[in-house]
């Protein structure tokens, strides 16, 4: 008997999907549950684990799929076969055989040739031995000095390295994967189908980091999860979104599509590249419960095991390239959305308060909004109200 290895179904959107590779090789013997194959969609990666034990038989090797096809088999079997054990070979060594001497200039010269060197003015770095080991005997030595410029000639051509033993110059191409192809596709189709801004400000972390920093321990300690800045930053964004629906909206040529909730995607980088996994019902959850999804949907992401689903939908991006360095920057909107908050490093900076410069650690906010929907008004007061609540986060848990 066999069963059947199908592509699964991986979301409402999804129809195909690449084969990134196969772990396994026809042939070999599977366990229940073994990961077979990576599978590369339009959103995610996926590995396809065997749906029972036995021998693989693969169908195809790689290419695009659809959801359905049937790429392998496994021929049903519940023993393993043994290991095959190796005798050790018996290599049998062979002795370097004596090194035969050969000629080299710059020897050392035999007293009889010594004597011709100093009476002919040669060189004797320039002076080929042919006695045993390179040593310099008397019928080496020329009968005249060599001119000085062949003697610069040879002594340039002994050194100079041939060019062939610089360092290679390597060009190759590889296959763009699936999901980058995707995401350059969307990243243009954002550009050239709305009209796209970037209003920036500045925030004062000052207050975010003394809280952090004074109920960090505890947080850790009940919550088992590590209080970051994204959840403040997360529930700022939740409060100015509610109070500025226009941002939370999506735009379509008749019509604007509201929503009442908040979903709110966090762009992830992943070692294939940047994916958008959503928190949904976000203003509605606790400090806590956004910092554990944001480190679910990370490690998830380094182990290539987020999945479409946790990546449909969204209402609003936040993404913080402060994390790699980023100084300030312009996002660029994750279409259908209408908006995108980018954060950055945090940077000590003399700033004035009250009359008096002083040092504060800051951060430059940028959002980047669709014109078409959003007018200049609304984006400066909603990056504004992300600034006051950020700057003074006991309004966070007020509400106020």
């Amino acid at each position: 008997m066999t069963v059947d290895i199908v592509v699964p179904a991986a979301g409402e959107s999804v129809t195909e999907a690449d084969i990134a590779s196969w772990y396994k090789a026809d042939g070999d013997y599977v366990a229940l549950d073994d990961a077979l194959l990576e599978l590369e969609t339009d959103k995610a990666s996926m590995d396809i684990n065997a749906p029972a034990a036995g021998i693989l038989r693969v169908k195809v090797d790689d290419g695009t799929v659809l959801v359905g096809d049937v790429i392998g088999h496994i021929e049903l079997s519940n023993d393993a076969p043994a290991p095959i054990e190796k005798s050790a070979e018996v290599v049998p060594v062979k002795l370097a055989e004596p090194a035969e001497s050969t000629p080299q200039p710059g020897g050392h010269p035999s007293p009889a040739a010594a004597k011709l060197i100093r009476e002919r003015s040669v060189d004797a770095n320039l002076v080929t031995g042919t006695g045993r080991n390179g040593r310099i005997i008397k019928s080496d030595v020329p009968n005249e000095a060599a001119p000085v410029a062949e003697k610069k000639l040879a002594q340039t051509e002994k050194t100079e390295l041939p060019l062939s033993s610089a360092t290679p110059r390597g060009v190759r191409r590889e296959r763009l994967s699936r999901l980058r192809k995707t995401i350059a596709t969307r990243l243009i189709d954002a550009q050239q189908s709305a009209a796209l801004l970037t209003t920036f400000n500045e925030v004062d972390m000052a207050s975010v980091m003394a809280v952090r920093g004074q109920y960090k321990e505890k947080f850790k300690e009940k919550y088992d999860v590590g209080l970051g800045f994204m959840s403040f930053f997360t529930k700022a964004v939740c409060d100015a979104l509610q109070a500025f629906p226009l941002v939370n909206a999506q735009f379509e040529p008749d019509a604007i599509i509201y929503h009442d909730y908040c979903d709110i995607g966090i762009a992830v980088s992943t070692p294939k590249g940047l994916v958008v996994p959503v928190i949904r019902d976000a203003q509605a959850m606790s400090f806590s419960a956004i910092e554990s999804t944001i480190l679910g949907y990370a490690k998830r992401g380094r182990d290539g095991k987020l999945t479409p689903d946790d990546m449909a939908g969204g209402t609003f991006t936040i993404t913080n390239g402060g994390v790699f360095g980023s100084l300030v920057s312009t996002p660029i909107v994750n279409r259908p959305q209408s908006a995108i908050l980018g954060m950055h490093n945090i940077v000590k900076r003399p700033v004035v308060v009250n009359d008096e410069i002083v040092i504060r650690p800051m951060m430059y906010i940028a959002l980047t909004y669709d014109h078409r929907l959003i007018d200049g008004k609304d984006a400066v007061q909603f990056l504004v109200r992300i600034k006051d609540l950020i700057e003074s986060p006991t309004r966070l848990l007020l509400g106020v």
